[in-house]
């Protein structure tokens, strides 16, 4: 029976056939709501291009998956509403000329207006900005972001954030929309040890509280359910055709290229 809060995940040959040839090809796994999943694979493997097409947003062309018991890619406009994206280079990148504040009350006001229902828009203009202040404090909360410890508070610039800091507010801005869903890319990219370590449990927490979470990583730590977007050794005997194919997008340009050419479901 599915969560009233997270989203079920699985596919089944699961593919991705873009310009530059297969972006990924036979993924399969299933995840109950709440999980924490990492998509592990080399760079170039497709990992960015799966995240996208499991949460709507790139079109498959082969096999099927299903998120929250909506299937892909027919349903993938329900799936959108349902999904929340963290960072992904290309895709959803945090502007490093805005502030903390602004960042926080540009995405409160876009979920206030496309997000909420007709009677909450008719509310009292007070009432609304402390819906929207209720639903910030809770973000940040949730993503372990304390404000108040930053140089500025508030107002400091993205371009003045840690790396891990920057992960905590993009996953902040993200479940503002309380997603059933949260993806994101490069979770564990230029992180040291222990700030690895605190994404992942940071991560961990969001799956916790019931939110199902999809994570590219180069590595997942003991006790994620892992997908792995490279080559399984029952293909070993097709792997030298492969290398003569066209590759997929393997550079963040390449990875929007095929976004935009493949075209939104």
């Amino acid at each position: 029976m599915e969560s009233p809060h997270g989203a079920s995940v699985g596919a089944e040959d699961f593919g991705l056939k873009g310009p530059r040839g297969w972006a990924f090809r036979h993924v399969g796994f299933s995840a109950p709501p709440g999980s924490l999943v990492g998509i592990e694979g080399p760079s170039g493997s497709g990992r960015t291009c799966l995240l996208l097409a499991l949460t709507g947003r790139m079109r498959a062309t082969e096999g099927s998956a299903r998120v929250g018991g909506l299937e892909l890619p027919r349903k993938a406009a329900p799936v959108r509403r349902i999904a929340a994206l963290g960072p992904v280079p290309g895709v959803s990148e945090l502007d490093p000329a805005f502030t903390v504040a602004e960042h926080l009350r540009e995405r409160a006001l876009l979920q206030g207006r496309y997000g909420a229902s007709l009677r909450s828009l008719l509310r009292p203009r007070a009432e609304r900005r402390a819906t929207a202040r209720a639903r910030i404090d809770a973000a940040l909360e949730a993503a372990g972001l304390d404000t108040a410890a930053l140089p500025k508070a508030e107002r400091t610039s993205v371009r003045d954030l840690e790396r891990i800091e920057a992960l905590r507010l993009s996953v902040a801005l993200a479940l503002i929309g309380t997603p059933r869903l949260l993806a994101l890319d490069d979770a564990d990219l230029k992180l040291s040890p222990a700030e690895r370590a605190d994404a992942w449990a940071l991560l961990r927490s969001v799956a916790e509280a019931g939110t199902t979470v999809l994570a590219v990583c180069s590595e997942a730590p003991e006790g994620v359910r892992v997908v792995r977007t490279s080559p399984a050794a029952e293909d070993a005997l097709t792997k030298s055709a492969a290398e003569d194919a066209p590759t997929a997008p393997t550079t963040e340009e390449e990875t929007a290229d095929a976004f935009a050419e493949t075209g939104r479901a």
